[in-house]
């Protein structure tokens, strides 16, 4: 059975958090948040939706860092606007090689992008050029293999295991050459969890002599020792292996968009056909992202902070009789006792916005971290309604 998100329960419940987002005085954002193809309700609806809602007073949708950006890459991007009258090639150039230097490959291993989602779609883009497969596990992230999906690839989706991390025997015997890209969420995402890096190193050597391997490490700094968990050693051994990373999470920049990816130098070329190669960066988010990445205390005091919600929301489920899913992430999975809709749409009116998923025949819904005063909204709305 397919365990991709009910799209119609997508579609309302994406809308109430739209809804939400326009209360909270954010219609930009929310028009961002809204999936691709989504049918909005019409205007009369809508109206009337807003009126029923109350404003979202924790915006626990969308994995954000909501301590971010750092007081030094603040400075940096103020310090920035001087010379935005300026291409910044300089700084985005200074960027790519203080992120080679602090990931141990040449600059030629590093691609920028607006966020990870530029390169998730070049990467789209580039392997489903002719049609293709792609093959990953399910549930996970989509937005890579849905823009594939709508260029004419198809997709092969393995379920997770039941620890809820990636079966690697079941994806390696699915590889064949219809197979166009290998695509792997490490931390996953919406589940939260991790396939082990020993049995994901292996899969990779194996792999990546027949098929190119993408892999999505846009949470591994939640992880203890991320550099020992990361994939990025394989790149430098000379494997066909793309790792992405996003400044969205623990550095807070969901707003500024700096993302990167590393791989082969021919692969980053090819990869570069299908984005502006780092220069739709702006001078703002380049200086910043450069400091943020030279801040180590300002990560250490985010994945603390992280860690304190987690803690609090573990314990917020277990008094409620609720299970949850380990989290290696700024979020949080659990099963449902009741439907997600009526769930996320009564924490909503509750001022609390959440996401919702359906899959291995359960309900889900997934929290981000926020602060402690958001969570303790979400305990407080979660009470009423467990």
């Amino acid at each position: 059975m397919a365990t991709e998100m009910n799209r119609r329960n997508w579609i309302r419940s994406s809308a109430l958090i739209t809804a939400g987002l326009y209360m909270a005085g954010l219609p930009q954002l929310a028009k961002a948040t809204a999936p691709s193809r989504l049918l909005m309700p019409p205007r009369a609806d809508m109206h009337k939706i807003l009126a029923d809602l109350p404003r979202m007073q924790a915006r626990l949708t969308s994995n954000e860092n909501p301590f971010g950006p750092s007081d030094k890459a603040k400075k940096a991007l103020v310090g920035a606007v001087d010379e935005s009258c300026r291409y910044p090639r300089e700084r985005i150039m200074a960027l790519r090689a203080a992120i080679a230097k602090e990931e141990g490959v040449s600059e030629e291993n590093v691609l920028l992008g607006a966020g990870s989602s530029d390169l998730l779609l070049a990467s789209a883009l580039r392997y489903s050029a002719n049609g293709g497969t792609i093959l990953s596990a399910d549930p996970t992230y989509a937005s890579l293999i849905r823009s594939a999906m709508e260029v004419g690839a198809k997709w092969e989706k393995v379920p997770l295991t039941k620890d809820f991390a990636h079966d690697l025997t079941a994806m390696e015997k699915k590889v064949n050459d219809e197979i166009s890209l290998v695509y792997v969420v490490n931390p996953n995402n919406p589940t939260g969890t991790i396939t082990p890096a020993d049995k994901l190193r292996a899969f990779c050597e194996a792999v990546a002599k027949r098929k190119p391997i993408f892999i999505d490490e846009a949470y591994i700094d939640y992880m203890e020792n991320p550099k020992s968990q990361s994939m990025v050693d394989l790149v430098r051994k000379g494997q066909n292996v793309i790792i992405a990373r996003t400044f969205s999470k623990v550095h807070g920049f969901a707003g500024l968009r700096v993302g990167y990816a590393i791989a082969q130098p021919e692969v980053i070329k090819e990869l570069s056909k299908y984005t502006n190669g780092g220069f739709n960066l702006s001078a703002t988010s380049a200086s910043a992202a450069l400091a943020s990445l030279q801040d180590k205390e300002f990560t250490k005091y985010c994945v603390q902070k992280n860690k304190e919600a987690k803690d609090f929301t573990y314990s917020v489920l277990k008094k409620e009789g609720y299970t949850y899913l380990p989290s290696h992430t700024n979020f949080i999975m659990f099963p449902l006792k009741m439907d997600g809709k009526k769930f996320t749409e009564e924490m909503l009116k509750r001022g609390v916005g959440l996401r919702s998923w359906e899959f291995y025949d359960q309900q889900w819904c997934r929290v981000s971290m926020g602060t402690m005063e958001d969570m303790k909204l979400f305990a407080d709305a979660f009470k009423q309604i467990s």
